[in-house]
């Protein structure tokens, strides 16, 4: 296996949920809520799957680890025994690398049993995988997972009741990395949380990947978190990729028009900054009735016939040895503006100061 392999490739994955009604469970329609997503996952590095509400990411998420059975496609997972297809294994050998890929969910109050204690809902990957050999060695353990996540091992008896949400997330962080995971899929962690604390999260995170030579996979869909957390993202709308690249080339030259209608809904913290406004049309397409060809042509300000018609391949391009992947038919013609772009903030803030 070549060193430069990805950890984790994701090919081709979809997923379908049938709408069924009455007594006999008729299946009304089908929605498609992935839809051929590809990507892959280096070691070290932090891929942000962002997009609106309703776009997939977190059901891509879950069929990974299939906490969601996947309708199609693979998941490779790479590890020191070799490669892995996560949807092809069978429940024994799943379980087995989930030791190794660990998930970290949104709302903290709801992940955490309010029944145990933060002895046992920490301590309890520890017990199911026979890591420890008895009580004296889980305290430890718990005590020094507690205390990688900045919480004090001496409450560890208490309820998650007793912690803040911002407390409750540590602890579902330190459940999470209580088998030493090479992977930790973060779904939304901080957009339940006050932003000062949202700081102390990421931070927290950023300072585990260090230590523990972890890769995250982090949807969200508040850019101003992904830019600060992001190597790499991808941007996903109605259950497709539709962009990818490194942070600072997406942030700075987007190539599809929903990213830049993205950057353009997002706050800049300037009063002086003065930026084109831009309006998205319409409402998110029915997942279960997409549009035929280009599934964001009935808000796209620059749509064509070719768009309404045909669906555009993700495809990539490389300039200045970054890698740029976009699903757009008119990507090479289109001139957008990003954050950081001529025509964006800087250029609209001098613009602002020559009208005075």
């Amino acid at each position: 296996m070549a060193e430069h392999s990805p950890l984790l490739e994701v090919r081709d994955l979809s997923k379908r949920f049938a709408v069924t009604r009455g007594l006999r469970r008729k299946v009304s329609r089908v929605v498609q809520a992935v839809d051929r997503v590809s990507f892959e996952l280096q070691r070290g590095e932090t891929l942000s799957l962002v997009g609106e509400s309703g776009s997939g990411k977190t059901t891509t998420g879950r069929c990974i680890v299939r906490a969601t059975e996947p309708s199609s496609g693979t998941v490779l997972y790479r590890s020191g025994d070799g490669e892995v297809d996560l949807t092809a294994v069978d429940r024994t050998a799943l379980r087995q690398v989930r030791q190794e890929i660990r998930m970290v969910f949104q709302d903290p109050h709801s992940s955490l049993n309010p029944r145990m204690t933060l002895l046992q809902l920490v301590g309890e990957p520890l017990l199911i995988h026979r890591r420890v050999a008895g009580r004296a060695e889980l305290r430890e353990r718990v005590a020094d997972l507690l205390q990688l996540v900045q919480l004090d091992p001496t409450l560890m008896d208490r309820h998650p009741h007793a912690f803040s949400g911002g407390q409750r997330q540590r602890i579902a962080i330190a459940r999470a990395l209580a088998l030493d995971p090479k992977i930790v899929i973060a779904d939304e962690p901080v957009s339940a949380l006050d932003v000062s604390v949202q700081a102390q999260i990421l931070n927290l995170m950023k300072d585990l990947q260090a230590g523990r030579d972890l890769t995250y996979l982090f949807i969200a869909h508040d850019l101003a978190v992904v830019r600060y957390q992001s190597d790499r993202i991808a941007v996903m709308y109605l259950g497709r990729i539709v962009e990818v690249s490194t942070r600072d080339e997406v942030f700075a030259n987007p190539l599809h028009p929903y990213t830049e209608l993205l950057l353009a809904s997002s706050p800049v913290p300037d009063p002086r900054v003065r930026r084109r406004r831009t309006h998205l049309k319409g409402e998110v397409p029915d997942p279960g009735h997409r549009p035929t060809g280009c599934g964001f042509h009935p808000r796209c300000p620059y749509a064509q016939d070719l768009c309404r018609t045909e669906v555009p391949e993700l495809l990539a391009a490389t300039s200045d040895g970054v890698v740029h992947s976009v699903a757009c038919h008119f990507s090479v013609e289109l001139s957008l503006a990003g954050l950081g772009h001529p025509h964006s903030d800087t250029h609209e803030t001098e613009r602002g100061r020559e009208r005075q």
